[in-house]
């Protein structure tokens, strides 16, 4: 049988998971964490900070610090909620939407051409087999855990 780790560890760095930045759109360098940012603040209607730290399983001191740099490229705004002064809530600006446009047409043009190679009974036994192992890991007691040395 195969080496389910290895397996594993072949598939991130095929993906780029490894690569310093993800993707350079418009002479910005995006790392993959601005890039999930970016992703997760396009899914919503202005988000709270703490949805989208929650949702990345990210502590909000450094989800803060990485709002800050997307600031800076001025990719995303930040507004203090009306109803509930004590909330950010999130938004991307023009650019920072032309941004997560182009990487989701890039990541979703990467992914045809990859199932290209496959049939299309192949593909749906892929795209099945990860939607079961995702949901098997969201019921791990280790799943998102932070790792202790």
């Amino acid at each position: 049988m195969e080496n389910p780790r290895e397996l594993f560890q072949i598939m991130t760095r095929r993906f780029g998971l490894l690569n310093r930045n993800c993707c350079t759109v418009g002479g910005c360098d995006i790392s993959l964490v601005q890039n999930h940012i970016l992703y997760e603040i396009d899914r919503r209607h202005k988000p709270s900070m703490q949805q989208i730290a929650d949702t990345l399983g990210t502590d909000i001191t450094t989800f803060s610090r990485q709002i800050q740099s997307l600031m800076k490229l001025n990719l995303v705004e930040k507004t203090t909620d009306p109803d509930d002064r004590r909330v950010q809530t999130l938004s991307l600006t023009t650019e920072g939407k032309y941004v997560a446009t182009t990487i989701d047409t890039q990541m979703n043009e990467y992914l045809e051409e990859v199932f290209s190679f496959m049939s299309e009974f192949e593909k749906e036994t892929v795209l099945r087999s990860v939607k079961l192992f995702n949901e098997a890991m969201a019921k791990s007691s280790k799943c998102c855990a932070p790792i202790s040395v």
